[in-house]
């Protein structure tokens, strides 16, 4: 195989190379791309390879033009629209497939180069992340690579040899980026697409069906990356609030829909004590609008280019959604109170309960009612229900299998297992019978310390549900139900996981604590590239000019810069030409640019080739007594004997001179 490969002519040879690049672009894309799609360009890439190794000639534009007009169709009726993220995408995928059957000439393999790039960078239109930035990376070398060995001369030039000019190449224009990245101003997302952005994108939502937050745990994808300064508070304190669900419709819990006008509404009525906790979040992409925090944050977290406003339920939220990785810096105080301290009429808001849903959790709070004392405690009812989770045989699951309408008297009396929405629900539902009020809270709870980076990861496995209930003379008081029925959750590392890949099971029994070495060490990787890559922004840019010496930078002042280094790097570049030209002998100089004329295409003659040798290789082209020849002629000899003959003072010829003919004299057209 390797031999038979070795004998391929040099246009078989590049062109399954530049194959195998379009393959390496096109890969990351196959989870997005609809199937058809990529088994279009599974097969063409194949078809094509095929037609190369076994010298074929390719097929007719018109086969190509049929598959693309079905492509196309193929394509609109997918999507919808020829317009878009995901169409723009499917299409491009298909136009650098199908053009490959057309690399017939140079100008074809130019454009196939084109679409290379493009389509390379069409990868993070999806995802920014440190995988993605690699695998781009290869391709990137890899298409290089291609172009350089393009324009090498005939003959079969290794490809190792066009690799490292392509290397070559990249670490002379990382400065450049470099400098770019840094300075060029931000104006706005270089990646977002409105329309498009966070299609599919698992998370916290808005309302919460009994057994949502538990397909959550299944995911293992990183939520947020927190840095505490200063010791951390205890796991058990890590509660990040996200949206709190007070409506009940059925067995879905929505945020709350209150009959009383906004004056009249339940207030915040926050109330801190001791000392804050400083931290900083970086916020996966969510497209959602809220921004989670530790309860409680009473001042506003620090979010550049977001007015952040909070909900009397203490959730804090973004006019615009988290389309984009969000960095943020917050205080919140574990030792708070909020909500009002007397009963107030809109309290009714968390009473309410559908009519004709869990009778027997109806009835259950009834008994517990007419057990007791009118004026007895709330606190002791909600005691009595949290002794019933600890003692009454209930477990903690994620597989407590599917519910039906009247999700608490399942949990309640039949079932006596779930995950923490349905232990959360069925709680809350039974406080309200009791006439207490109560609501949702759901968030993360708890986190992975990394001790690599130091700092916390919470991921989407950490996605919670707690209860609050309103006490009077304490306001609402968070009351975790699951922390009765599987203390574990809360406050250690234990996490209910899912099936894990047979890879992932079989390096855990060989050493669990090289996995979570390896992970960690993975996780701080995608920290620094999310702080200082993804994250870096016009905010970060302008704190770089503070530390330079500007006392109040702008965007403009971004621009001056910019411009200042590229007009130094400028004059750098011309004071080293000059130097480079002062430095080598002019008259070589002269030499091989008049090698380099009279080379043919692709057959390029040495640079060192002396002035007789060249008038030799003129009068082969065109002949001893053609007048171009004889004036070639004429000039080089006078080229030689400027070096190596004695100075004739009755006809001095100078290097000046010659220079100045060169340009009039009749070289080869290219």
């Amino acid at each position: 195989m390797l031999e038979r490969l070795h004998r391929l002519p040099r246009d078989a040879r590049d062109t399954l190379f530049l194959l195998l690049v379009i393959a390496v672009v096109l890969a990351p894309q196959a989870g997005r791309l609809p199937l058809w799609c990529s088994l279009l360009a599974v097969a063409v890439l194949a078809w094509r390879g095929m037609l190369a190794w076994t010298a074929r000639s390719l097929p007719s534009r018109w086969w190509v033009f049929g598959l693309l007009v079905l492509t196309v169709g193929a394509t609109l009726l997918t999507h919808r629209t020829l317009l878009g993220r995901d169409a723009g995408v499917t299409l491009i995928a298909v136009l650098l497939s199908l053009k490959t059957l057309e690399l017939r000439a140079r100008r074809d393999a130019f454009v196939v180069f084109f679409l290379g790039f493009f389509t390379m960078l069409t990868n993070f239109f999806f995802s920014q992340s440190l995988l993605t930035a690699a695998a781009m990376l290869l391709a990137l070398m890899g298409l290089l690579t291609a172009l350089v060995n393009t324009h090498m001369p005939v003959g079969k030039p290794p490809l190792r040899e066009a690799a490292r000019i392509a290397g070559t190449m990249a670490l002379l224009g990382a400065p450049i980026m470099v400098v770019l990245f840094l300075l060029f101003p931000r104006l706005a997302p270089l990646w977002g697409i409105p329309s498009d952005a966070m299609a599919g994108r698992s998370g916290l939502s808005g309302s919460m069906q009994v057994g949502t937050i538990a397909s959550l745990a299944l995911d293992d994808s990183v939520a947020m990356r927190v840095r505490f300064e200063g010791a951390p508070p205890r796991q058990s304190e890590l509660y990040f609030r996200g949206p709190v669900l007070s409506t009940l419709e059925g067995r879905e819990w929505r945020v709350l829909r209150s009959r009383f006008p906004e004056r009249l509404q339940v207030p915040a009525g926050l109330q801190v004590r001791g000392e804050p906790v400083r931290y900083q979040v970086t916020l996966e992409p969510t497209n959602r609008n809220w921004i989670l925090t530790l309860d409680a944050t009473p001042e506003a977290p620090v979010a550049p280019g977001r007015d952040l406003r909070m909900t009397p339920q203490l959730q804090w939220t973004s006019p615009q959604p988290v389309t984009e990785l969000t960095r943020y810096s917050a205080r919140s105080y574990p030792a708070f109170r909020h909500g009002p301290l007397t009963r107030t009429a809109a309290l009714q808001d968390y009473l309410e309960l559908p009519p004709g849903f869990n009778p027997r959790t109806m009835q259950w709070a009834a008994e517990l009612r007419r057990g007791t004392r009118a004026e007895v405690e709330p606190e002791r009812l909600v005691a009595t229900v949290l002794e019933r989770l600890r003692t009454g045989g209930y477990g903690y699951t994620l597989e407590p299998g599917e519910y039906g309408i009247h999700t608490a008297d399942e949990f309640w009396f039949d079932r006596k297992a779930g995950f923490c929405e349905h232990i959360a629900s069925a709680f809350v539902v039974m406080m309200r019978s009791l006439d207490i009020p109560a609501r949702i809270v759901t968030g993360y709870q708890g986190g992975e310390l990394n001790a690599v980076g130091d700092f916390w990861v919470v991921r989407q496995s950490d996605a919670h549900a707690w209860a609050e209930v309103w006490l009077a003379g304490q306001g609402w008081v968070r009351v975790d139900p699951t922390a009765a029925v599987a203390p574990g959750r809360v406050g250690s590392l234990q996490r209910l996981q899912a099936p894990r890949s047979a890879i992932a099971t079989a390096l855990e029994s060989v050493s669990p604590r090289a996995l979570f070495n390896l992970r960690a060490a993975w996780d701080a990787l995608n920290n620094g590239w999310n702080q200082w890559v993804l994250n870096y922004s016009q905010t970060l840019q302008l704190d770089l000019l503070r530390d330079i010496g500007f006392e109040s930078p702008s965007w403009a002042d971004l621009g001056y810069v910019l411009i200042a280094l590229l007009v130094l790097a400028s004059l750098g570049g011309a004071a080293w030409t000059l130097w480079d030209r002062h430095r080598q002998d002019p008259w070589l100089r002269l030499l091989q640019r008049a090698a380099q004329r009279l080379g043919e295409p692709g057959r390029p003659l040495p640079p060192q080739t002396p002035p007789r040798t060249l008038a030799r290789h003129a009068s082969a082209l065109w002949g001893p007594e053609a007048p171009r020849t004889r004036q070639l002629t004429d000039w080089l000899l006078r080229l030689e004997s400027l070096r190596y003959a004695p100075k004739d003072a009755a006809n001095p010829v100078t290097l000046r001179q010659l220079q100045q003919e060169f340009r009039t004299l009749p070289w080869p057209s290219r």
